[in-house]
Formats: structure tokens, sequence, C-alpha cells
């Protein structure tokens, strides 16, 4: 795929430490999955081109360590994000209630009229979880944002989320050049067609 005249979108990975974000983005870029490997350490970041209606896209997903002492790192890289994706662990309540943290994180940095969020509950392949898929989409209505249920291990939902994500950019982006020459979904789209385990 040519990257002549494609657009290109900063996405940031969100989320507590251990949810998963490092080995979304290299099932995402690299469809791998490497069981034990180090914690992202600041941040490290991985580019992937794909198409979305018809355009080149070029997407700079942008890494972030979850632990709390690297989060003035991460403040600093909102600047230029066209898009987030929001990870927690359905298997960890406590990366689930700070969803809000990283949203109120987000609000200071950022306004909702100029960046698109997804939402994901990773590790959905395990079966005892805390979180079920009801009570995470109940949290992305809340947000006004989509909802998928992902797992690294072996890719469930993970294209579907990079895909809306990029297509909910493109259409912000068309809109603010003023063009209408093709229908995109709405941010907060029917969830229900979603993947999940």
């Amino acid at each position: 795929m040519s990257s002549d005249n494609s657009n290109t979108f900063k996405i940031l990975t969100l989320g507590e430490s251990e949810v998963g974000k490092t080995s979304i983005l290299r099932r995402f870029v690299e469809n791998k999955f490497i069981k034990n490997h180090l914690a992202t350490i600041g941040i490290d970041y991985r580019t992937k081109m794909v198409k979305a209606y018809g355009k080149d896209v070029k997407l700079k997903i942008w890494d972030t360590a979850g632990q709390e002492r690297y989060h003035n790192i991460t403040n600093h890289i909102f600047k230029g994000a066209d898009g987030i994706v929001l990870v927690f662990d359905v298997t960890q309540e406590t990366s689930f209630i700070k969803i809000q943290d990283w949203i109120e994180q987000i609000k200071s940095n950022v306004s909702q009229e100029e960046i698109s969020l997804v939402l994901l509950g990773n590790k959905c392949d395990i079966e005892e979880r805390t979180i079920t898929p009801e009570k995470g989409k109940e949290m992305a209505d809340s947000l006004k944002v989509n909802y998928f249920e992902t797992s690294a291990l072996n890719g469930t939902g993970i294209n579907e989320a990079f895909e809306s994500l990029t297509k909910l950019i493109l259409k912000k982006k068309l809109g603010a050049n003023g063009r209408r020459t093709i229908s995109l979904v709405s941010q907060n789209e029917d969830n229900s067609k979603k993947s999940c385990c």
C-alpha cells in the first residue's frame, strides 16, 4: 500500500499498567502475541498503514506506560493526537474504575471535539472476569464512545477497534474540511455489532 498523499493519524493507547496495551499494539501491527515482555518504560510507538473508505491512512500509535510515575510524560504526548485507545482489563476491576481518572486526564489535555476515542475491555478470552460485557458497554455508553471486547492473545476485536477509530478520525478530518462526499458512522454507533468473546 502506497503512503503517498496518505493521511497520518496520531493515536495514543492509554490505561493502567498490565492491561495489555503493548500486547494489543503488537497484535494489531505485527499479528503477534508475546506472553512475557518487559513493561513499557515511558513511551514507544509503532506505525501501520491501513485503508479506510478507500483512503490510505498511516497510523502512528503511541504505546504509553500505565504506571503513575510516567503520567507526566504521557501528558506531553497529547499534543497533536487524533485518537485514543483507552484500555482496561476485564479481569481487574481496579483498571476499570481507573478509566474515569484517565477520562479526566484526557479532558484536561484535549477537547472532545478534537479527538476520537474507543474503549477496549481486554483479555476477554479469560473466563474468570470481574467486568461483564454489559458493564463495559454501559461505561462506553456513558462516555458516548464505542466499546470493544478484545483479546491480544487470539486477536478478537482488535482490528475492528482500530478500524472504527480510524473511521471516526477520518470523519472529523473530512468534516473539518467541509467535505460531505461519504457517509460515515457516528461516534457512538450501534455497539451491538461489535466483536466480543
